[in-house]
């Protein structure tokens, strides 16, 4: 039996754990053949029999019952566990909605195969909503229209060994592959998202979160935490994504972000293409914006503590932090109490940072990607004596309070860096980009180091 301790607290705007016991245990196969719930089903009703601990009933399933599992499904009462045996099912969809206490269980990733393919519409492959206590894993699912896995407005959720796939990784892709929003107490563990128009991981929306242990690979972008505030996200593996890593705070959504920590990560070769869908991921608010060959990108989120991560082999900028005016002109309108598009209060240190000797062909075709390719080869005009060097590993796009204030502060909103090395950070001077007679980025950071 696996045990993940979880749960989150926050005293003066810092991120404090405190334990809160979760159980992920297997549900075990039955073998008691009945006709309590579903002819066909292994069922423990709680009598004292092969029920699952800590549930009232469990439930098993084989594959050729999937009419019997999206009826089990929409019926569910409260403390139940699902298990679906090795196999492959195939399903149109399936939801969960305004239950307490509940599992779905397969038997491994590679012996339990949930398949949406024939999927008839859009809509996400499994939806949990309003659950309070839930749990998932054990299984792979794929190759729904839409999102494959959505859990809105839930809390004490724990998403552990789920493989979550497209075996095309395009703009037919559904856009998100994991995605938790509006949740509080999310635990995403021991996971990997491939595929996905998106984010492979999204946690949006949500306050308390931790993402460890897993990898995506293949997504526009491997993981995303948008507007939710007290997360960590250490021990993962992103790599071969467009970028690896996001941080955002959008405006007009239900909560602002904050507070997050990212460490002893592995962000590495996020050089593909971007292929976000158009329309709704491909806004001048969406992933489309990532430019190919990002480690982390950094977009008007505040209080953040990014360390002791190896970003490498990332090679159009192994950090980016930018203001929501990056993006759009009229953020500073949209300021309000869920959102402000200046980050503030970031700490970037102790990183590995690593950048290979060329930006990836897909960067030049981006509107990001060729201002990146830029700031490079401006820099480069600037002084001939940085001898054709890289774009500096840390890329601040220099829009800060002072807009607001008229203030002339150097480092008004504390963007502190302690990393070592020679090509460490630009100022890039974003809002001078398009006057090429005053834009004038700088490598000068003495005011950015925190020492």
């Amino acid at each position: 039996m696996n045990t993940f301790e979880y749960s989150a607290e926050k005293s003066s705007g810092a991120v404090y754990e405190r334990i809160s016991a979760f159980r992920i245990s297997i549900c075990v196969p039955l073998i008691a053949i009945c006709s309590v719930f579903f002819a066909g089903c292994h069922t423990g009703t709680g009598d004292g029999g092969n029920k699952e601990p800590g549930y009232k009933t469990t439930i098993a399933f084989h594959p050729g019952e999937e009419a019997k599992i999206v009826e089990a499904f929409l019926s569910v009462k409260d403390s139940t566990c699902f298990l679906l045996e090795e196999g492959l099912y195939k399903f149109d969809n399936l939801s969960i909605a305004q239950v307490s206490h509940i599992r779905i269980k397969g038997e491994g990733y590679d012996k339990t195969v949930l398949d949406f393919s024939m999927q008839t519409q859009g809509g996400e492959g499994i939806r949990i909503t309003n659950v309070n206590g839930f749990e998932i894993g054990g299984l792979t699912i794929r190759d729904s229209k839409g999102d494959l896995l959505k859990i809105s407005k839930c809390r004490d959720v724990i998403i552990a060994g789920l493989h979550a796939v497209w075996k095309t990784a395009d703009s037919t892709s559904g856009g998100y592959a994991i995605y938790p929003v509006m949740c509080r107490n999310v635990l995403i563990d021991s996971c990997y998202a491939e595929g996905s128009s998106d984010a492979g991981i999204y946690v949006g929306q949500t306050d308390s979160a931790i993402v460890r242990n897993c990898r995506a690979a293949k997504n526009v972008a491997g993981c995303e935490i948008e507007n939710t505030s007290h997360a960590k996200v250490y021990g993962n593996e992103f790599y071969d994504n467009t970028a690896g890593f996001l941080i955002f705070d959008l405006p007009a959504l239900s909560k602002r972000g904050g507070f997050v920590k990212a460490f002893d990560n592995y962000f590495h070769d996020n050089n593909t293409r971007n292929f976000a869908k158009s329309g709704s991921f491909g806004t001048s608010w969406g992933v489309g914006n990532a430019s190919p060959g990002s480690g982390m990108i950094i977009l008007a989120a505040s209080n953040l503590d990014i360390y002791q991560n190896r970003i490498v082999n990332n090679n159009s900028c192994s950090i980016t932090i930018a203001s929501g005016l990056s993006v759009d002109d009229k953020a500073l309108e949209k300021i309000g109490e869920n959102y402000f598009p200046i980050p503030r209060n970031i700490s970037i240190h102790d990183n590995t940072l690593q950048m290979g000797g060329a930006f990836p062909a897909a960067a030049y075709e981006h509107h990001i990607g060729k201002i990146l390719v830029g700031i490079e080869q401006k820099l480069n005009a600037q002084d001939p004596g940085r001898k054709n060097k890289r774009i500096p590993e840390i890329m601040y796009d220099g829009v800060s309070t002072n807009l607001l204030n008229h203030g002339t502060a150097a480092n008004p909103d504390s963007i502190c860096i302690r990393q070592t090395g020679g090509n460490v950070f630009v100022n890039a001077d974003f809002l001078n980009v398009a006057n090429p007679k005053k834009w004038h980025p700088t490598t000068e950071w003495k005011a950015f180091d925190c020492q």
